[in-house]
C-alpha cells in the first residue's frame, strides 16, 4: 500500500517553533514522493491503555471511511491504533497528525 520506509514521525510536544514548521515542510514533501493522492492513508499511534487517549483519537476520524485496529503491547500498558482513512493529499495528512499532536502523551509513528 505505502513505502513507509522514507518517511519518519516524531512525539511533537511543542507546534509552535521553526523545527516543526521544517519537519512538516520536509513530511510533506516525503509524501507528495512516495504517496498517491487522493487515497487511503494508515495512521499509526500509540496510546496509554489506562487513558482516554485512543477514544480521543478516533474521534478525530470522522470520514465514514475511517476504519480503526487496536494491539495491545504484551505487557498491556500500551495500545497500538491503526486508522486507515481516506485523504484527498499531503496537507490532509498533516492537518490529522496535528490534530493529534494535540492530545497529550499519543505517539505517533
Amino acid at each position: 500500500m505505502s513505502d513507509f520506509n522514507n518517511i519518519n514521525i516524531k512525539d511533537i510536544q511543542d507546534n509552535s517553533n521553526n523545527n516543526d514548521q521544517d519537519f512538516y515542510k520536509n513530511f510533506r514533501e516525503k509524501l507528495i514522493e512516495v504517496e498517491q493522492f487522493p487515497s487511503i492513508y494508515t495512521f499509526k499511534f500509540i496510546v496509554k491503555t489506562d487513558s482516554d487517549q485512543g477514544e480521543q483519537v478516533k474521534a478525530l476520524f470522522d470520514h465514514a471511511s475511517a476504519k480503526f485496529s487496536e494491539k495491545s503491547s504484551s505487557g498491556g500498558k500500551y495500545t497500538s491504533i491503526s486508522v486507515e482513512n481516506f485523504v484527498n493529499n499531503a496537507d490532509e495528512v498533516i492537518a490529522y497528525y496535528k490534530k493529534v499532536a494535540e492530545i497529550p502523551g499519543v505517539m505517533m509513528l
